[in-house]
């Protein structure tokens, strides 16, 4: 078996640093999204406690706010499923570069196909994102009418 020279791997390392960089990118972009998910769930253990001591007053209060919470969940679940689904493809697709490149194969077809639905995963993951910020704050907006209310 022929091994490749060093020389010949190169054009594969350059062409492998673009998925590369959207992986650290992505990772960024989970840390983000994870932390934002552990905050939700903080919230939803907090409304739910209150729920238990609230009075009639209060909680449909809590039980709106508990109902946004939970789809907050559910679209940053969505959106951290898109950005590893994302990471994962663009892993494969530095795989393939490789493979390609040492077995002398043309994958140029499958890369294309990779790297545009990895890109395409991000840009979901993202607009996943930017809906939990609206509707966060669109939370915050009732949280923040609820309490002028009472005062």
């Amino acid at each position: 078996m022929d091994v490749t020279p060093a020389n010949q791997l190169l054009p594969s390392i350059e062409a492998a640093i673009t998925p590369v960089i959207l992986i650290s990118g992505m990772g960024l972009l989970l840390l983000t999204m994870t932390n934002r998910m552990g905050r939700i769930m903080d919230r939803t253990r907090d409304y739910a406690a209150r729920i238990v001591r609230a009075g009639p007053d209060e909680r449909p209060h809590l039980e709106r706010m508990l109902t946004i919470i939970w789809r907050r969940a559910r679209i940053v679940r969505l959106a951290l499923t898109f950005a590893v689904s994302s990471m994962l493809l663009a892993a494969v697709l530095v795989i393939a570069i490789f493979i390609g490149n040492v077995l002398r194969i043309d994958f140029g077809g499958l890369m294309l196909a990779l790297f545009v639905t990895a890109v395409l995963l991000l840009i979901a993951a993202l607009g996943a994102f930017l809906r939990d910020v609206f509707l966060s704050l669109a939370a915050l907006e009732v949280e923040v009418k609820w309490a002028r209310d009472r005062g």
